[in-house]
């Protein structure tokens, strides 16, 4: 029963609220969409104005560690964990993954599908399986603020109302899909 209710409360709770419970480290002003913490949260280290896309899965173990328990008793009673520490100033995309042992600076973005191990430097774009340095944080800034919209403060139906009307206004093929 008990653990019926964890599952029920966990489902409906914010996933700023999953990372808490489960013990994940993290700053101020960072926003989860992802409850994907793996089995040991608390191995996980978040600095501040962070953000994920959805579907983030954050790992921090190895189970290959289990070919080894196989071949040598020596290890029958071993485990691979290693932490992830992230940055201040970071963004992760949609459905990237998290290996342990990863360290990634501060203002990051890390594109959508990525898989990231080893130690992304500050001030960089990253992208890939497995992820490769793409740009600086600057380059990425040149080659596409001529996309950013200034719609962050609208409520929803505004914003929507907004876009909709951009779209029309801005691109040619949608009027005649």
């Amino acid at each position: 029963m008990i653990k019926l209710l964890k599952s029920l409360y966990f489902h409906f709770a914010s996933p700023n609220k999953v990372a808490e419970i489960s013990g994940v480290i993290f700053g101020n002003n960072c926003k989860f969409r992802t409850k994907r913490f793996g089995d040991t949260p608390n191995f996980i280290k978040v600095g501040d104005n962070f953000a994920t896309s959805t579907g983030v899965l954050f790992v921090t173990h190895d189970g290959s560690v289990n070919v080894f328990r196989n071949l040598n008793k020596e290890f029958k009673d071993f485990d691979y964990f290693q932490p992830i520490v992230i940055g201040n100033n970071v963004f992760i995309g949609a459905r990237v993954t998290i290996l342990p042992g990863t360290r990634i600076g501060d203002n990051i973005i890390v594109g959508a599908g990525s898989i990231v191990k080893g130690n992304l430097k500050s001030n960089s774009v990253y992208a890939g399986i497995p992820s490769k340095y793409i740009c600086s944080i600057d380059e990425y800034l040149e080659k596409n603020k001529h996309n950013f919209i200034r719609t962050k403060n609208l409520r929803p139906k505004e914003k929507r109302k907004f876009l909709n009307k951009w779209l029309v206004d801005n691109f040619e093929e949608f009027q005649t899909m």
